[in-house]
């Protein structure tokens, strides 16, 4: 590829046929196969995207789309999975990457072999075609550090989890938390970026500890899909549930008990299955060779007019409007 304003078309990135000797079951078909590659597999963010998947699938019996994921949150083990694919000579990869930087010589590979690559919450990746977001990233975090510091009265002390510092989005959340949280002079972060590594029960000790360190904690600000439960039973263990707020990303079914009991201020979330079909149909069009331009849109809800813009390297960055904020009050609007 040469260069990229705001469209870009597969055939620029499509150049040596796909290695010979690679008919794997998987790809021992003439539809084209579409795998998605997800952080983890086995908890309820990425069982959710899974269901999108499957329903691109069946929407779109021309193609063979998958799901696949490391058993626990490694980046070492999520790209074994990416390579074995790529050996195999699927047609697509769909990436949410734990690590992007750690996938960065494999996707460039799999591009010189003609393979697509689509990525989701790595709007840093500099070898993909396309990074597909739900939102801008930094609204987000934004978004959910207000609704901390409304809970919060906009003093006392906070302080932040991520499921990794590798994780892209996780780091862009809290960070535009910082910079919103410098506008509320009494409120004020001690021992940030907790990394949890998507496990509840880990962030349960972890928020135990600090609570114990900070007794006069009064925020948590989250950003795995699992953080709110294991700080939320934190809280709700040390009769705090009400006293002190916590406000992260998470699933409205999983998180509902916290809800209720106070335990959880609110949660943010985008609908991982609509971002499992938007990037599934970005690697279609892709495929087909056809252009993803500014207000394109994919056919999914969030993603019905999509914002692009020029990406981290030759690609595209793929901005949808999926962003929502539930609390006790709302959350039975969204359940899943």
């Amino acid at each position: 590829m040469k260069s990229v304003t705001k469209k870009l078309l597969a055939g620029t990135v499509i150049g040596a046929a796909i290695v010979a000797g690679s008919a794997s079951a998987l790809v021992a078909q003439e539809k084209p196969v579409i795998a998605t590659v997800v952080k983890i597999s086995g908890i309820p963010w990425f069982d959710r995207m899974n269901t999108g998947v499957e329903a691109y699938q069946k929407a779109n019996p021309d193609v063979v789309a998958t799901q696949s994921g490391p058993a626990t949150a490694d980046a070492a083990q999520q790209l074994q999975i990416v390579q074995d694919l790529v050996a195999k000579g699927v047609n697509a990869l769909a990436v949410v990457p734990m690590d992007p930087a750690v996938l960065e010589g494999t996707f460039k590979r799999a591009m010189e072999r003609g393979i697509i690559v689509v990525t989701h919450e790595a709007d840093n990746q500099v070898n993909t075609m396309a990074d597909v977001e739900a939102f801008d990233n930094a609204d987000y975090g934004t978004a959910l550090n207000e609704r901390l510091a409304e809970c919060m009265g906009k003093s006392g002390k906070w302080t932040t989890f991520v499921g990794s510092l590798g994780s892209r989005t996780h780091m862009q959340w809290v960070g535009s938390a910082e910079e919103n949280a410098k506008k509320y002079a009494d409120m004020q972060l001690v021992d940030p970026n907790n990394e949890s590594f998507d496990d509840a029960n880990g962030t349960y000790e972890k928020a135990k500890e600090i609570l114990r360190k900070h007794p006069d904690l009064k925020g948590f600000q989250t950003s795995a899909g699992n953080d709110v439960l294991g700080v939320g039973r934190a809280i709700d263990e040390a009769g705090l549930s009400g006293k002190v707020c916590l406000v992260g990303t998470g699933l409205p079914n999983p998180s509902a008990d916290l809800l209720e009991s106070g335990a959880i201020t609110a949660i943010g979330f985008w609908d991982p299955q609509k971002a499992g079909m938007a990037m599934n149909a970005v690697a279609k069009l892709l495929l087909e060779k056809k252009e993803v331009t500014e207000g394109t849109d994919l056919g999914v809800e969030g993603y019905n007019k999509v914002s692009v813009k020029k990406g981290a390297g030759e690609g595209l960055l793929v901005i949808g409007n999926g962003m929502v904020i539930a609390d006790k009050a709302t959350y039975k609007e969204h359940l899943f």
